[in-house]
């Protein structure tokens, strides 16, 4: 007879309780490692933590996230609090949005009205203005990745900077990273990209899903018996290089809807409409506060909180999370028989 043993739940909170964070729930987990609910201990304060654990996963693309994340301080994007060690894992805390994502509030509602839709789009394009204004592409724009607070009419906040770019300090992006039902066109077809145009891509794509329900460039037939994961794949990004969508007839859009879907939807990133475009479009200016842009460019200005965790602490965290607590005794068993062996040789 056999029996398996499952392995015990994470909670670096928990075991030893930590100094400055205390768990209330867990939201989710991933391959990239897990999300928890806490409360801090000395303002009761709510934020999510996600952690990842020590060793090989702290790569370069978890050290851009934390880089780019903690450089944009938006309302409309989660903010960034700090990154902090426990014994097996690295914690990073950020801003906690109650509301749930934008892929869940669309598919609850089967596609939103048109000046919902809008009102979510004014938010993403506004976040996204200043976040390419910083110098940061987000490379992975999608309904899940746009939190929502739990006001009535809520608020949205771009989240996760796992797949972002840099100006800065990171290379012309060349990996065709995002997730394929969202990704322009170019990340598909060309070596070199750039990441703010295929953003834009990203951002039609999230407002044709929020009208309609539905992805662009997904089909009912793509679900059928029998289509394996690779063919649907295949049949979407063929779909996407031909720009092949169009509006079901019982969703209802006005004139300057279609026309911007139609202007962001576009192959050659070249002809594609502008962030600039879109914030000069009648579909997008209908019901802008007057001061929008104004504070806007006042964020796009304003340096970041002086009380922010500094570079060389992150750096200096990033560094020792590189380490997996308790490997320092086996590396210097294996030198020591290494050097055995050389002496054995001689």
């Amino acid at each position: 007879m056999s029996s398996s043993i499952s392995e015990p739940k994470p909670e670096p909170l928990l075991v030893p309780p930590h100094p400055r964070y205390e768990k209330v729930r867990d939201i989710n987990r991933g391959s990239f490692g897990f999300v928890q609910l806490a409360k801090r201990r000395d303002t009761g304060k709510q934020v999510a933590i996600k952690f990842i654990a020590r060793g090989d996963k702290i790569s370069k693309s978890v050290e851009r996230e934390i880089h780019n994340h903690r450089g944009l301080h938006h309302p409309h994007i989660i903010k960034f609090e700090e990154v902090f060690l426990t014994e097996n894992f690295i914690g990073i805390s950020m801003e906690y949005a109650s509301g749930g994502d934008l892929f869940d509030y669309t598919v609850k509602r089967g596609g939103l009205k048109e000046d919902e839709a809008r009102w979510f789009f004014q938010q993403l394009i506004c976040a996204v203005d200043y976040m390419h204004t910083k110098g940061v592409a987000n490379r992975d724009m999608k309904l899940e990745n746009s939190l929502l607070t739990g006001h009535a009419k809520p608020l949205l906040k771009i989240c996760d900077f796992g797949y972002s770019k840099s100006d800065q300090n990171d290379s012309v992006p060349k990996s065709k990273v995002g997730t394929y039902l969202y990704v322009a066109p170019e990340v598909i077809s060309d070596r070199n990209y750039n990441g703010k145009n295929a953003d834009i891509w990203s951002c039609g794509v999230i407002l044709y899903s929020m009208l309609v329900g539905q992805y662009p460039f997904e089909r009912p037939e793509d679900k059928a018996k029998g289509v394996t994961e690779h063919q649907k794949l295949q049949n979407v990004m063929k779909r996407i290089l031909a720009v092949d969508y169009k509006f079901p007839k019982q969703v209802k859009i006005s004139e300057a809807c279609h026309d911007i879907m139609t202007k962001i939807l576009v192959r050659d990133p070249n002809k594609r409409l502008t962030l600039q475009g879109i914030q000069a479009h009648p579909f997008y200016t209908k019901g802008l506060p007057k001061n929008f842009f104004a504070v806007n460019e006042q964020l796009k200005n304003a340096g970041l909180p002086p009380s922010l965790q500094t570079m060389q602490s992150i750096d200096a965290i990033l560094q020792e999370a590189k380490v997996v607590p308790g490997s320092d005794d086996a590396d210097l068993d294996e030198m020591y028989d290494e050097a055995l062996a050389d002496c054995e040789d001689e």
